[in-house]
């Protein structure tokens, strides 16, 4: 599967069957999270068959149900973190998506306390990704219309196109597809427009942008 049949094809699942993820899919897994670290400088961990934090209230609240495996987003604290958590965590959920697996990311519905990561002195585990094999396949959320989400100072160029395209299918928290693209000489700059856990979505956008344009950003 390639990436961009991946951004195609991955929605939020919340609910997943008691499959173990295991064997190829499981070591192809750690390797991806492996590699996001080393390039990123970031603490990503897989945490598998461990249901406590996915066990309270705010996940019943959240709708998760059978939620064993997780991966967790945890990097020293800067500025960047945030931004950086995303970009890395949307490239491993779109791995795992290749493999076969399902996601969803999950800022508030889940206990931190009961999570069985390990956050090092000057870390901050900033969310997770839920992670496993999907009882469904999702949907796809509702999106803006495309106009709304970028401007241009000239007719839009194919690889510009194709990357709208691809960040249109990025998640964002609560739907809320709170960026702006802007193209201005033939340079692409994207920017969060505010909201909640707005660093985050715009590291997801950034990485489905540059899928889908190929060009790095």
């Amino acid at each position: 599967m390639e990436l961009m049949e991946a951004i195609r094809n991955r929605h939020s699942v919340r609910s997943y069957t008691d499959q173990k993820i295991e064997g190829e899919t499981l070591t192809a897994l750690r390797e991806e999270i492996n590699v996001c670290n080393r390039e990123g400088g970031l603490h990503i961990q897989l945490v598998t068959e461990e249901p406590e934090a996915f066990s309270g209230f705010m996940a019943h609240y959240g709708h998760f149900e059978n939620v064993k495996n997780y991966i967790a987003l945890i990097g020293k604290k800067d500025k960047n973190l945030s931004e950086k958590l995303g970009y890395y965590g949307e490239r491993i959920a779109l791995k795992a998506q290749q493999l076969g697996l399902n996601t969803c990311w999950v800022a508030l519905t889940y206990s931190k306390g009961k999570s069985k990561c390990v956050i090092e002195k000057g870390e901050k585990l900033v969310c997770v990704i839920a992670v496993g094999y999907g009882a469904t396949q999702g949907k796809q959320h509702t999106n803006k219309p495309a106009e709304k989400l970028y401007k241009a100072d000239s007719t839009l160029p194919d690889w510009f196109q194709n990357g709208l395209e691809a960040v249109m299918l990025a998640p964002t928290a609560t739907n809320q597809q709170k960026f702006l693209l802007t193209l201005n000489n033939g340079k692409v700059n994207i920017k969060d427009t505010g909201g909640f856990y707005s660093k985050i979505d715009l590291g997801i956008v950034k990485y489905h942008f540059e899928v889908g344009s190929g060009r790095k950003l």
